[in-house]
């Protein structure tokens, strides 16, 4: 018998293959991965019968199309997105039966930046530290995928799940949670600058981290020795411009973090299309 797959026509801007990531190796060097969204990776797992750490493809903008090589189910989260099957209009956010030799399109979210497929199975990659995930900055695990790519899947589980879920929604303005250190003396009063500042998604945003422009941080000149990053910290170079750390970001860095916003809201900062607004909200 076979191997199931499935076959990459069209990647669309950029595909990638990721799980929940590879946590636990800052000390080799070595970022967490995984998706940028987990949240919406697990949900395409659940709807597909996966386990929730199984490997599935992060999608920016959509665009991808592939071509079932076996009978499959799949499904797309993330926000709203049109999908065709044969050409046929269907809904993303519930399970959808693949054929053997059909094709799914899928199209250009309205809002939000990133889509995520599950296939039943897995996509079923060789894990490197534990995990599947591309890694862009280290360049661990499978490499960005290109058309014509043949995916091999896991063993699927018996049936799809049942969720029925609403899309992601995009907001166009983000309140992001922030707690600040542990460079915040860098700054004067980080708090007030943190509260009363306000910037925007810039077009150089990307899985290393989201990058704002507007209110300039006022800090000190000169710069710190190169210590430990985690993701979520907020690292202020020398014109003051925040850049938030998502998941393939370094693990050192020489600029002082003034906060950390927490992980259950860099998805949201993760699905920002550039321009939208972020304003900090200091706690602790």
């Amino acid at each position: 018998m076979n191997q199931r797959s499935i076959t990459v026509l069209r990647t669309g801007p950029q595909a990638l293959v990721q799980d929940l990531g590879r946590p636990g190796h800052a000390h080799l060097g070595v970022p967490p991965s995984g998706a940028v969204d987990p949240d919406s990776l697990k949900l395409a797992n659940r709807l597909v019968g996966n386990d929730e750490t199984a490997a599935g493809l992060e999608l920016l903008l959509g665009g991808l199309t592939v071509r079932a090589d076996a009978s499959c189910t799949v499904a797309v989260t993330g926000p709203a997105v049109r999908l065709h099957l044969d050409q046929k209009l269907v809904d993303s956010h519930q399970p959808i039966h693949l054929p053997e030799n059909s094709t799914l399109e899928i199209g250009t979210p309205d809002t939000g930046l990133r889509c995520y497929l599950a296939v039943s199975g897995g996509i079923d990659v060789p894990k490197e530290l534990g995990s599947r995930s591309t890694d862009l900055l280290s360049g661990i695990g499978p490499e960005p995928l290109r058309d014509n790519d043949v995916l091999h899947l896991g063993t699927p589980s018996a049936a799809a799940g049942a969720d029925v879920v609403p899309p992601h929604r995009a907001l166009q303005t983000l309140v992001i949670p922030i707690t600040l250190g542990p460079r915040d003396d860098w700054f004067a009063d980080a708090e007030t600058q943190l509260r009363q500042g306000s910037w925007t998604v810039s077009d150089r945003s990307n899985r290393v981290g989201t990058r704002l422009q507007g209110t300039a941080l006022n800090r000190r000149d000169g710069e710190i020795p190169s210590e430990g990053m985690i993701t979520g910290a907020v690292q202020v170079p020398p014109d003051g411009q925040p850049v938030v750390f998502l998941n393939d970001h370094p693990t050192t860095g020489g600029y002082p973090v003034i906060g950390v916003v927490d992980r259950d809201h860099l998805r949201f900062l993760g699905q920002a299309r550039p321009g939208t607004s972020v304003r900090f909200r200091p706690i602790g």
